[in-house]
């Protein structure tokens, strides 16, 4: 199928581009590179250099590729940004993804497939989270991920537009040949290993004060390539709906670190910061209605892949995507 990918210069995005592109499918990438890499960019991906925020250009990128498939990766995505800049959230993420699904509508485009987030839920009422949960979003980023997924089901009702929104937990890990370089680099096991590899002299831990056993904050990780083949069985089989994705099993941040130290090999000095502004105590998934609908079926669940996977990547590539 011909697949239009926004985003696809970034850290999830490219390795689903690769993915897509190892089962045949035929991609174009759509990306203005002030996140992403070029280098990340898969080479056989025909690749524009675009802001969604240019409504003619996306609308005739999508128009003339004769997208079958968006895939909508590109978006702001720190929550603690989200808490002070606000506006640049709502506008880039919000905003300027009109300007992609009315392209969507121009192009006739089959299905749209949007990478949403768990930050949806907020603090949930219950452990583990099923797409059943209230939506209350306790920080701007999440509030623009539903907001668009309201969007998404309006050009559903109004223009016939179908749509999957995946709703991620803590993507991580690495393919052999692409992984995670974020030029602020906020996640936790890149952190780690900076610090494993000697680029960096500590890892900070924010918060040890949270309401969980060791009292930091506990996440649910998804490796990369678990991720790519859900949402490749989102456009194929995926019917309007909202599909959480993780593997049901939560870590904390100190364990997180100690798997690190295992892998590596080395030991990993820390330091204890305050709390940062909107991290919910624990987020673990429910991935039930994905395992059942979307016949997805997760080969890296544990902790442990997923971080020999990173540390892989890393070592070969220490500077990321930098010469």
């Amino acid at each position: 199928m011909k697949v239009f990918v926004t985003g696809g210069a970034g850290y999830i995005g490219s390795i689903c581009v690769e993915q897509l592109i190892n089962s045949g499918h035929d991609v174009v990438v759509f990306d203005n590179l002030s996140e992403g890499h070029q280098k990340a960019v898969d080479k056989r991906a025909r690749f524009i250099e675009g802001c969604l925020s240019d409504r003619e250009t996306i609308i005739n990128s999508v128009v003339s590729n004769k997208s079958q498939i968006i895939m909508h990766f590109a978006a702001n995505a720190l929550v603690g940004e989200s808490m002070v800049n606000p506006s640049k959230y709502f506008r880039n993420n919000v905003a300027y993804g009109i300007n992609l699904l009315d392209a969507a509508i121009e192009g006739k485009v089959e299905k749209f497939v949007f990478s949403s987030t768990c930050a949806t839920y907020g603090i949930p009422e219950v452990i583990p989270m099923s797409e059943n949960l209230p939506l209350n979003p306790i920080n701007p980023y999440g509030e623009s991920k539903v907001i668009f997924e309201k969007l998404l089901q309006w050009y559903y009702k109004l223009h016939g537009l179908e749509f999957v929104a995946l709703r991620y937990f803590n993507a991580a890990g690495a393919s052999e040949n692409f992984g995670e370089h974020h030029r602020i680099e906020t996640h936790l096991i890149p952190n780690v290993l900076k610090v494993a590899l000697g680029q960096s002299n500590q890892c900070k831990i924010f918060g040890t004060d949270y309401p969980t056993p060791d009292g930091t904050c506990i996440r649910d990780y998804i490796h990369i390539l678990d991720l790519a083949q859900a949402h490749m069985l989102a456009m194929e089989k995926g019917k309007n709906g909202f599909f959480n994705l993780g593997n049901g099993e939560g870590y904390s941040v100190r364990q997180v670190i100690d798997t690190c130290e295992q892998i590596s090999g080395t030991k990993i000095a820390t330091v204890e910061e305050s709390r940062r502004s909107g991290d919910p105590p624990r987020l673990i998934a429910s991935a039930q209605k994905a395992l059942e609908e979307l016949n997805w079926n997760p080969k890296f669940g544990s902790l442990e892949k997923i971080i020999e996977s990173a540390w892989a990547w890393h070592k070969k590539n220490p500077n990321g995507y930098n010469v």
